[in-house]
């Protein structure tokens, strides 16, 4: 299974957010699976990359023509795929898909993440989408949701197959289930 991670290219300011990706990104590999990401060795990408390559996994780094990106392409990944573009590296990404985890990050991370809710809202995508809501993080965006949903924006079912959690038992049940 490709589950893809998007996260932030930073550490944040909580060590939670580190020992999150790495729990993650040893479960992919430890599990058979695959990790598709954005290709950076650093902050939470690094660590979720890193992680998961030490437990065995195949990690595909997805990386646009993008110079402050680029820079921080992260070493010895099974596999780089190069894009243009940043919307070509999202819709690549995306393709890869069968699962999606949201780890905390910033501007990047809500907008990959709210790309694939808008497809699953228009049932172009069915794959379950997590958010590890390390610490809460995720917890004011599911507010948000609530209010789309509270406010006659969108419908109950554009949001079952979405997961916020921080305990990695339940979102490997939630991504892994038939």
């Amino acid at each position: 299974m490709n589950i893809v991670v998007y996260c932030g290219s930073s550490s944040g300011n909580d060590e939670r957010f580190l020992e999150s990706a790495k729990a993650l990104g040893k479960w992919i590999g430890e599990s058979g699976n695959t990790l598709v990401y954005g290709g950076a060795s650093k902050g939470l990408m690094g660590a979720v990359s890193t992680a998961a390559l030490e437990a065995g996994a195949e990690v595909i780094g997805v990386l646009p023509d993008v110079p402050l990106i680029q820079a921080r392409r992260q070493q010895g990944l099974t596999q780089y795929i190069d894009t243009p573009t940043m919307a070509e590296r999202k819709a690549r990404m995306i393709e890869l898909a069968d699962a999606f985890v949201a780890l905390p990050g910033g501007i990047g991370t809500l907008d990959e993440l709210t790309e694939v809710m808008s497809l699953m809202s228009l049932n172009i995508t069915s794959c379950p989408i997590v958010l590890f809501d390390t610490n809460g993080y995720y917890q004011p965006f599911r507010a948000v949701v609530r209010n789309i949903v509270e406010s006659g924006f969108g419908r109950d079912e554009y949001f079952a197959n979405m997961l916020f959690s921080e305990d990695m038992k339940d979102i490997a049940e939630f991504i892994t289930r038939k």
